[in-house]
Parts: C-alpha cells; sequence; structure tokens
C-alpha cells in the first residue's frame, strides 16, 4: 500500500509539473506561418520605409541627373518607366515589379560606363541598390508570367534604343524613384504616373 500512496504522490507531481511549466512553454512557443500569416509577412517585405525617398539631398541627385540625361535622349516617342509596366500585374506584385526594374537599372546602366559621362551617377546607384537590398526578401505572389513578360518588354526596348536606351533609362531616373516610392511605401504619394517635361 505504501508503494501505491508513493506512485499517487508522484503521479500527480508529474501533472503539476507538466500543467505548471510544459504547457505555458508550448503555448508560448511560435508555430510556423501559414495561409494569411505567410502572405502579410511577405507583403511586409515589399514595403519600404517613406523615409527612404523624404531625404531631399538624394532626390535631388536623382532629379538632377535625369534631367541631364534627358537632354541627350534623342528618343522622345518611348518611354521606358510608365504604366505599361503594369498592364495585367496585380497591385501586390507591383513593388516586386519595381524591385525587378531597380536591378536592371543600377546593373545594366548606372554601373556602366555612363557613370563616367555623368555627375552623381554612383551617388544614385548607391541609393537604389540599397533600396533593392532592402527589398531582398520581397518575393511575387501568384502567377510570374505577366511579371517576366512586362520585364522582357522593358529589357528588349532597351536593347533596341542600343547606347540611346541607357540615356533614356538615366532619363527616366525621377519616374522610376517616383514609381518605386508610389509601390513600395504603405502611405504612397500622388503623381507616380506623373508625365516628365
Amino acid at each position: 500500500m505504501a508503494s501505491l500512496k508513493t506512485l499517487t504522490k508522484s503521479f500527480a507531481g508529474w501533472v503539476i509539473f507538466c500543467c505548471c511549466c510544459c504547457v505555458p512553454l508550448l503555448l508560448s512557443s511560435p508555430l510556423p506561418l501559414r495561409g494569411p500569416g505567410l502572405a502579410s509577412t511577405a507583403h511586409h517585405a515589399c514595403r519600404l520605409r517613406k523615409i527612404n525617398f523624404q531625404q531631399p539631398y538624394i532626390r535631388n541627385r536623382t532629379y538632377t541627373l535625369a534631367k541631364m540625361a534627358r537632354v541627350s535622349d534623342q528618343d522622345t516617342d518611348n518611354r521606358l518607366i510608365g504604366q505599361q509596366l503594369y498592364v495585367n500585374i496585380k497591385e501586390n506584385n507591383r513593388c516586386y515589379m519595381m524591385k525587378r526594374i531597380v536591378e536592371i537599372v543600377v546593373t545594366d546602366v548606372l554601373l556602366t560606363k555612363v557613370k563616367d559621362q555623368y555627375p552623381y551617377v554612383e551617388e544614385v546607384a548607391q541609393f537604389f541598390a540599397s533600396l533593392n537590398s532592402e527589398l531582398s526578401r520581397c518575393k511575387f505572389s501568384g502567377h510570374r508570367e505577366h511579371i517576366e513578360r512586362n520585364l522582357e518588354e522593358l529589357k528588349n526596348k532597351m536593347k533596341q534604343l542600343g547606347e540611346n536606351g541607357k540615356t533614356k533609362a538615366m532619363g527616366e531616373l525621377d519616374l522610376l524613384f517616383d514609381y518605386t516610392e508610389n509601390a513600395c511605401t504603405d502611405a504612397p504619394k500622388k503623381g507616380g504616373n506623373k508625365k516628365k517635361n
């Protein structure tokens, strides 16, 4: 009988231990994200802080560089950065789209020999590269075909324009700035699709 009492006390002790220690630990441990929680995390990764775009110094550098490049742009019929980029693109994928375009402009334009032809190129390239670094975890949601098709059209248009394609991309850096701000900040500013002078 003594051993039964000991066993009962021991069992009761384990139940109390489990209730007091194990259950709170299980309840407080993070569970893997699924469903809508995961989508909101992905969406959050496609957000930039508004303050990135509120620095007058870099905004002025970007706009000045665009204005200088526009003087050399021989083609007034085509536009690289515009609403055509968003054809068949859901609004929640627009920031991802702009991230990819920034990547193309930095790599294929700003970090090429044009950086020796204009002032401020390195500063502006660094600014856009830092935005892309912040967006490194930004992924598309849904189907990818439309995004890739629109990006391919942009690259083909730049290629068709030859060296003037790079000049045109430089001349539209102000639009790139505005569209990225519009697509990737929580409080988009009006006029991301403004026409340039």
